[in-house]
């Protein structure tokens, strides 16, 4: 059973939504990231071990989204603190570099680091 966490996570206090690529539903919020894996929370609990097709929706801008499809296993499921909520832990099979973009973003921003001065 995985219980050991060797990659820092990155809580995030907003939620961005997950919605499943292939029916572009919504299933869930994004509740923490690294660079191989997320956790999902969601009004439905998810099948451990099964393979599920994820797509975030970034915002960009005025009325602009970029989209990340990813392709993610689910290592655990258990209810969240919230009723009739579940938190999900999902491993990533080759994240494209647009992932790797938005968590080290996210790690930036919700780091409070400061930005890097202009050359």
């Amino acid at each position: 059973m995985f219980t050991d966490r060797r990659i820092e996570r990155h809580q995030l206090p907003y939620f961005l939504k997950v919605f499943n690529s292939i029916t572009d539903k919504p299933i869930g919020f994004l509740g923490n990231v690294s660079e191989d894996g997320l956790m999902l929370i969601s009004q439905l609990p998810m099948m451990i071990g099964a393979d599920f097709d994820l797509r975030l929706k970034i915002p960009v801008g005025d009325r602009c989204q970029q989209v990340i499809d990813l392709r993610a296993c689910c290592l655990w499921c258990h209810e969240d603190a919230t009723p009739h909520h579940y938190d999900a832990g999902f491993s990533l099979q080759r994240p494209p570099p647009e992932y790797g973009h938005l968590v080290e973003a996210l790690r930036r921003y919700f780091s409070f680091q400061p930005l890097p001065a202009s050359a």
